[in-house]
């Protein structure tokens, strides 16, 4: 295991790290974490556990994701580690042509034109066949109760959703999102906190999904309503889109941080950066956390990380450096050159010179899981197939409008992804998964958590708790209102432009589970900036 104080950091919340060692499982809803222990006490492993808490988000966290979003998995069993990419393409019949005949000169983020292939479904079923012990059917069962029965909203869940709906009914006016309100505000506002919300539609995909092992969502009957949505309103996604959709299996990438190897997906997600970051970070000595030239260092190498990441990164078939090009040894020294001691303006380098929840999963026989599923933006494009509580994601908003640039708008194609799962191992053993969701916020999240466990030796909790900050554009860095304001000081003398943000939504969720080698001893750590839980036996 990390070596690490069972402390509570001394600026965070009072909340302790959790112990157990049969089961955790880590996320940001209780009701969802606690579906996944449910399946473990069930005689499900941890791929069951986190595959039923993943379709419970769907249900009890809409806001954030859904069963049109996409995923990403790294799984650990029986001593190896595994990386699943369920990211979907665009259509085929998309380009950059068609969307500016249709009076856009830029990837608009709601409607039918920024829709992708969901991914959500094909990940749920794949981690079952593959790894899982129990049927689906069992495994979706408490998503679908949820959905079928109502719940009760939450605090943070809530308020994400009133603003999501204050922002819809402004700018969705078109007769295509009505499904939308009709799904999510049937009272005319969005369900206030304590108020019981559900979705008939949403349980009977759900339970579709489960029957079919996802068949029916890409070759079935749900599959012909959401081509059927499409067809009806000028989309371009088509049954032949859906049909040839498969999840990818893919070998995880990483970069040796002091002895630990920290492992990402390879792209097209943006898990490289925080490997870049990393691999620029390990060159400098890092006597405390608490210091300026500390946080001034992390906040350059992200900079750099993601200059290269927004110029170079796309579906790895498209891109023009290879991943060991950009992850290695000597492109990191080059980086790290240009690290001074005042704030820089960051650009991408030459490599070949040198709205998403996040869970993690463990049980008793050593399997561990990182699992991330996200829509993006929130809700989505604001699209709702009617009548199955099917929110399609806006992934291709992210797409470039540059013929040009490796992430250009092209039908069949992956594009640049912001959600990332992390695991930590050392040598031949499993340290654990981690993961800290929130759009670009996500690999300096991932940055710091490592830094905050490896180099600082905090406990998971203390590790999420701890202050965060976060770059936004050009010399612009925002940081948690907690953040010592001495250090803020000590960053806009160095050329920084700090800004101080009022509300923690912005920094990212995170969830940690590590697990001690010899004793088995599970210690996890979940997100005080929402409602999350551990659920542990």
């Amino acid at each position: 295991m990390v070596s690490f104080d069972h402390q509570s950091y001394p600026y965070a919340t009072k909340r302790h790290a959790t112990y157990a060692k049969n089961g955790m499982v880590a996320t940001s809803q209780p009701l969802a974490s606690q579906a996944g222990l449910e399946i473990l006490k069930k005689g499900g492993n941890a791929i069951d556990a986190a595959i039923a808490t993943a379709a419970c988000l769907t249900v009890v966290e809409p806001t954030s994701n859904g069963i049109g979003g996409d995923a990403f998995a790294l799984v650990w069993t029986k001593g190896e580690l595994h990386g699943l990419n369920s990211s979907g393409k665009s259509p085929k019949s998309i380009s950059i042509d068609a969307v500016k005949a249709s009076g856009h000169e830029e990837i608009p983020t709601h409607g039918w034109i920024p829709v992708t292939v969901p991914g959500v479904p094909g990940a749920w079923a794949e981690l079952s066949e593959k790894f899982g012990k129990l049927p689906l059917e069992e495994v979706l069962e408490p998503a679908i109760k949820h959905a079928e029965e109502g719940y009760p909203v939450s605090p943070t869940l809530g308020k994400f959703w009133k603003g999501a709906h204050n922002n819809f009914k402004k700018k969705l006016t078109d007769d295509v999102f009505q499904h939308w309100f009709d799904t999510f505000a049937p009272n005319g506002r969005a369900p206030k906190v304590g108020e019981v919300w559900s979705s008939k539609g949403h349980a009977e995909t759900l339970r579709s999904i489960a029957k079919t092992k996802a068949e029916s969502f890409y070759r079935g009957e749900l599959a012909e309503k959401i081509t059927s949505f499409s067809k009806e309103n000028g989309g371009y996604l088509t049954a032949e889109d859906l049909a040839e959709f498969k999840p990818e299996w893919v070998n995880p990438i990483g970069v040796n941080y002091r002895g630990y190897d920290v492992w990402e997906i390879p792209p097209n997600g943006q898990g490289i950066v925080a490997l870049q970051a990393l691999n620029m970070l390990k060159g400098f000595d890092f006597p405390e956390k608490e210091s300026v030239d500390t946080y001034h260092k992390q906040i350059e190498a992200i900079k750099l990380a993601f200059a290269d990441g927004q110029k170079h990164v796309t579906e790895e078939s498209h891109m023009r450096y290879t991943t060991e090009q950009m992850l290695s040894d000597a492109y990191a020294d080059e980086r790290r050159k240009l690290i001074g001691e005042e704030a820089l303006l960051p650009e991408a380098g030459d490599p070949s010179l040198s709205g998403t929840v996040y869970l993690a999963t463990a049980d008793g026989e050593g399997n561990m899981v990182s699992f991330i599923q996200s829509n993006y933006m929130g809700f989505g494009s604001g699209l709702v197939v009617p009548g199955t509580g099917i929110a399609l994601q806006n992934r291709g908003h992210n797409f470039s409008m540059d013929p040009n640039h490796v992430n250009a708008l092209e039908g069949g194609k992956r594009t640049y992804h912001t959600i990332i799962p992390g695991f930590m191992t050392k040598g031949d053993q499993a340290v654990g998964p981690f993961g800290v969701m929130g759009g670009f916020m996500q690999p300096q999240g991932h940055v710091q958590v490592v830094m905050n466990t490896v180099d600082f030796g905090l406990n998971p909790q203390a590790a999420l708790d701890a202050p965060r900050w976060q770059w936004m554009k050009e010399k612009v860095v925002e940081v948690e209102n907690r953040f010592q304001h001495d250090l803020a000081q000590g960053l806009a003398r160095k050329g920084h432009q700090i800004k101080i943000a009022l509300e923690p939504n912005s920094f990212g969720r995170g969830q940690i589970i590590w697990r001690d080698p010899e004793t088995g001893i599970l210690v996890g750590g979940t997100e005080s900036r929402t409602d999350g839980i551990v659920s542990a036996w």
